[in-house]
């Protein structure tokens, strides 16, 4: 069973950091890319960041540029999401998915990932 978990919400003040991990089990996504998604209450699930499967193509959401860095490691099956100068319009559930299409480019579409985590929420305080 292909699962992703994704580890690292909190509650911060405007301003702060958090680092968000995703582990995948039951299969290597390696070769597949990855992104962070968000959904806050009442409103659609929006991207965040994107990376393909070798790590070296990154893409953001325009509110997310400067501030937040998108990462993997691959021998650890593994996707990060550093973010930092968190403002409270960040607060969201954040989730990690997956594409399922190898060698695949960094895709702000969501159908394009056939792969998702439960979500871990991040609310930030003014």
């Amino acid at each position: 069973q292909v699962q992703l978990v994704e580890s690292g919400g909190g509650l911060v003040q405007t301003g702060g950091s958090l680092r968000l991990s995703c582990t995948a089990s039951g299969r290597t996504f390696s070769s597949n890319g990855m992104g962070w998604f968000r959904q806050a209450p009442g409103k659609e699930r929006e991207f965040v960041a994107a990376i393909n499967w070798s790590g070296s193509s990154r893409s953001y959401g325009d509110s997310v540029k400067g501030r937040f860095t998108i990462s993997r490691d691959n021998a650890k099956n593994s996707l990060y999401l550093q973010m930092n100068s968190l403002k409270p319009e960040d607060t969201a559930v954040y989730y990690c998915a997956a594409d399922q299409r190898p060698w695949s480019q960094p895709t702000t579409s969501r159908g394009s990932y056939s792969y998702w985590g439960q979500g871990t929420q991040v609310t930030v305080s003014s």
